[in-house]
């Protein structure tokens, strides 16, 4: 009688280990999940370039999913997986790297280190040439709905991050890896919450807010509406730097839904277009298709924000940590006026103009410094889960190891898990972890 041999599974941590951004993890030297990029001046990317045999991507964030098409250069043409919202994203924010950057296809070198812009400040690792090539080796699958990628089977859950984002299921035929990616655990307005559970050997965990306890949802958007339309009924504008993909959605099904009438500008506009021709794939279509008609789109350039700067409303605009886009215009308009506010809805990191303003009362914008005597207020409508959240998941995982990633503090996670029972550990950038 012959004895089946399991086979281990290995798992190398190429991004987003102990730090957030760049997610990239390759198992078994031939699936590929996620490709993202850090962003900075410069930003970073994955510590290496792999050949995947397949690449699945969990949702569309830079951070998961901006890398993506350098992997498509040379002879390379590995198939990428995602849900049908993941690769719009995924294809909108390559074309908006590139765009923002100042670099053509044309002439330009593609490969693993991408090149420099001579006179500029940021390496882009990819061309028009590469995004092209993602529409050819691209495949979409539904929650659900199992197929296989480099020898694996593998199945998309509902995470409740944005729309389109998916929990991962990788199973090699002896071992069942469970990614959750970014995820959220309470119900969104724009998207429900993760609540598939699927039996799994080893699970890799996001931590984000493992330390925070987020307000519930329905008191923060209670404030935040009150806030709103007092700074509305006074006469102010309010602007709302909003993340394009998914914060700004949420915040005009927030706006729709307690008859604020605003503006929306920004990359938001084509995102909020694009996720209505995937009503599956959000919470309420009707909803978001009020919400799409109660916002009204700035089509113009910066003599018409700055005429809408001077009314009396309220504006969702990218980008959410003040960063560049629309709001570069928007600020400075409605900055020396105590009356106007503006709200931030998301998480700031460190260095960027948001979290200045909240910290300092100022700001560099365009490159000047800016004092702002507007009012600025910060909302955690988050689209991670909590502390809370994460243990709820993980709840289901007892007899499992758990690899705690992307967080700020993965180790601190790993040992507070340990102390609970859990097997938990935190691996470091470029580990190799292998399963039995």
């Amino acid at each position: 009688m012959r004895l089946a041999i399991k086979s281990n599974m290995d798992i190398r941590f190429l991004g987003g280990a102990r730090e957030v951004g760049r997610s990239a993890i390759l198992v078994n030297d031939r699936l590929l999940l996620d490709y993202g990029m850090l962003t900075g001046n410069p930003p970073q990317f994955p510590v290496d370039t792999p050949e995947p045999d397949a690449v699945v991507v969990s949702h569309g964030h830079l951070d998961h999913v901006g890398a993506v098409p350098s992997l498509l250069s040379g002879d390379r043409r590995p198939p990428i997986h995602w849900t049908p919202p993941t690769r719009e994203l995924a294809l909108t924010l390559a074309r908006d790297t590139l765009k923002l950057r100042g670099i053509s296809g044309r002439g330009a070198t593609g490969g693993s280190q991408g090149q420099r812009r001579r006179g500029g400040t940021y390496d882009c690792p990819f061309t028009e040439e590469e995004i092209r090539r993602v529409t050819q080796v691209s495949e979409t699958h539904s929650y659900r709905e199992t197929f296989e990628a480099a020898g694996h089977e593998v199945t998309f859950y509902n995470a409740g991050h944005i729309p389109g984002s998916a929990h991962v299921l990788i199973d090699d035929g002896d071992t069942r890896l469970f990614y959750t990616a970014d995820f959220h655990t309470d119900d969104q307005r724009l998207v429900s919450a993760s609540t598939a559970r699927p039996d799994a050997d080893v699970i890799i965990c996001e931590s984000t807010y493992s330390d925070v306890e987020h307000e519930r949802r329905q008191r923060i958007e209670k404030r935040f509406v009150e806030s709103v339309r007092t700074a509305v009924w006074e006469g102010g504008t309010v602007v709302i730097p909003a993340f394009a993909i998914g914060r700004t959605q949420e915040m005009l099904l927030v706006c729709a839904a307690n008859d604020i009438d605003c503006y929306v500008d920004g990359m938001g506009k084509q995102v909020t277009k694009m996720l209505r021709r995937h009503p599956e794939f959000v919470r309420d279509e009707d909803a978001l298709r009020r919400a799409k008609s109660n916002a009204r789109f700035v089509t113009g350039r910066d003599g018409q924000r700055r005429r809408i700067a001077k009314q009396n409303t309220v504006i969702v605009t990218t980008s959410g940590m003040l960063s560049g886009g629309p709001a570069m215009t928007y600020v400075p308009e409605i900055r020396s006026n105590p009356t106007n506010k503006i709200t931030l809805t998301g998480y700031q990191v460190e260095g960027t103009p948001g979290r200045d303003l909240l910290e300092r009362g100022r700001a560099e914008i365009d490159e000047r410094v800016m004092p702002v005597s507007a009012q600025v207020e910060w909302y955690d409508f988050s689209a991670h889960a909590d502390r809370d959240g994460l243990l709820e998941l993980l709840s289901a995982y007892r007899e499992a190891p758990i690899l705690v990633n992307h967080g700020d503090r993965c180790e601190l996670f790993a040992d507070e898990l340990n102390d609970d029972g859990f097997d938990a550990s935190a691996p470091e950038l470029g580990e190799k972890v292998t399963v039995n």
